[in-house]
């Protein structure tokens, strides 16, 4: 078995995710389909890519979105909208589409207790909901919150007496919607990994879905499930490794035994390796790359859930338990700073008309030193989210 350091890992996927040294200008695609782009809180997808990109400004990423839909936002990865290539569409679709009732109750574990409550099995739900969606989204665009509302009363004619009751029932997980209204919120991110759905145009605070084949103007190719399987499992350990199957069903928001099922397409592809005293497995065609990767230089913000911090063995990038806790939160986190590939501090930021507010603490008074350079990348943020001047207060949280 081969032996790595955490130090070693940590290079790794610094380079993997582009964070060792920006790509080329316009490598747009590259950036966003190593692992995909976490989109939210909207908005959040532009500094994740500024950190990989060069001279990256929010239009940009609107004309490859909007205009030459090269990229594609779909639930995806643990249910949340995501950004990557339209042609990578099956990986980070199919490649995550449960196929059994328990894997399917995995993925919307949160509904499990409405499915219960309603007596509806998860593939049932899912199986209605695909028909309402194709009839009612045809030729239209709705909100999430305009598409529950229809879809949920699409559905209730097909159940039982008993089931509409308690289908039409004041919900209680959010006030002002019936249960079956927040049943279909959950079940909507199964119809993107379908290929059915993908989110559209954003106007204001509103953001659109539209059905996948109208909005790209065909249908969808034929997916080979389990090469798109095999597919997000490399992209995964291409990003990720070395890693393991329970850490893989982790980031992906899948069950671990679909995350097994998965991970056994590429076994033959994998060589192990002990780090930080566990089995892990790595690709064979990164070794190369993971025994000699590139040096990391620079300073980066990484925005929350900025691929690179949705790692699953947070230790491997901050050691420090207390920092653990700052920088991944059940709510409210902050971004990460990055500074040679090692964490400076954490960052928030606010727009106040044409200008940024940045709060930054510091991991420790003594990265003082790198305040210009801090700064400099805080001014070209602001710059690739249309802004102004930044206004910078720091802590040293010491």
């Amino acid at each position: 078995m081969m032996h790595a350091s955490l130090d070693q890992a940590q290079a790794f996927r610094l380079s993997s995710h582009h964070l060792a040294a920006r790509l080329a200008p316009g490598a747009l695609l590259q950036a966003a389909g190593a692992c995909g782009i976490q989109n939210t809180p909207p908005g959040t997808a532009v500094p994740a890519l500024h950190a990989r990109l060069p001279d990256l400004i929010e239009d940009d990423l609107e004309r490859a979105l909007t205009g030459e839909k090269a990229l594609l936002q779909c639930w995806s990865l643990r249910a949340a909208p995501h950004l990557f290539p339209a042609g990578d569409m099956a990986i980070f679709t199919a490649g995550l589409l449960p196929l059994d009732e328990e894997s399917r109750r995995g993925f919307i574990s949160g509904a499990e207790p409405a499915l219960e409550e309603i007596g509806i099995s998860a593939t049932r739900g899912i199986e209605l909901a695909a028909q309402g969606l194709v009839e009612i989204l045809a030729g239209r665009m709705l909100t999430k919150d305009e598409l529950g509302v229809e879809l949920a009363r699409w559905i209730a004619p097909h159940l039982s007496r008993s089931q509409q009751a308690t289908w039409k029932a004041p919900s209680w997980y959010a006030s002002g919607q019936s249960l079956g209204e927040s049943l279909v919120r959950f079940i909507l991110p199964v119809l993107s990994l379908q290929g059915l759905c993908c989110h559209t145009v954003r106007k204001g605070s509103k953001a659109y879905v539209s059905l996948t084949s109208e909005w790209l103007g065909h249908m969808p190719a034929r997916v080979d499930t389990q090469a798109a399987r095999a597919g997000l499992v490399r992209r995964y350990l291409g990003c990720y490794g070395p890693s393991t199957p329970r850490h893989l069903a982790e980031w992906a928001g899948i069950s671990p035994l679909q995350a097994a099922g998965s991970w056994k397409l590429v076994e033959d592809e994998l060589v192990p390796v002990g780090l930080g005293g566990q089995e892990t497995w790595l690709l064979q065609q990164d070794v190369e790359v993971f025994l000699s990767p590139p040096e990391a230089q620079g300073i980066r913000f990484l925005p929350p859930h900025d691929p690179f911090l949705q790692l699953r063995d947070r230790g491997t990038f901050v050691p420090d338990v207390t920092w653990q806790r700052r920088i991944w939160r059940a709510a409210g986190s902050p971004g990460a700073i990055l500074a040679d590939g090692r964490l400076a501090g954490t960052w928030r930021a606010r727009e106040k008309g044409r200008r940024m507010e940045m709060v930054i603490d510091w991991v420790s008074p003594d990265l003082r030193s790198l305040q210009n350079q801090i700064e400099d990348e805080a001014a070209s943020l602001a710059a690739a989210r249309k802004l102004g001047a930044v206004d910078i207060t720091y802590s040293d949280n010491d």
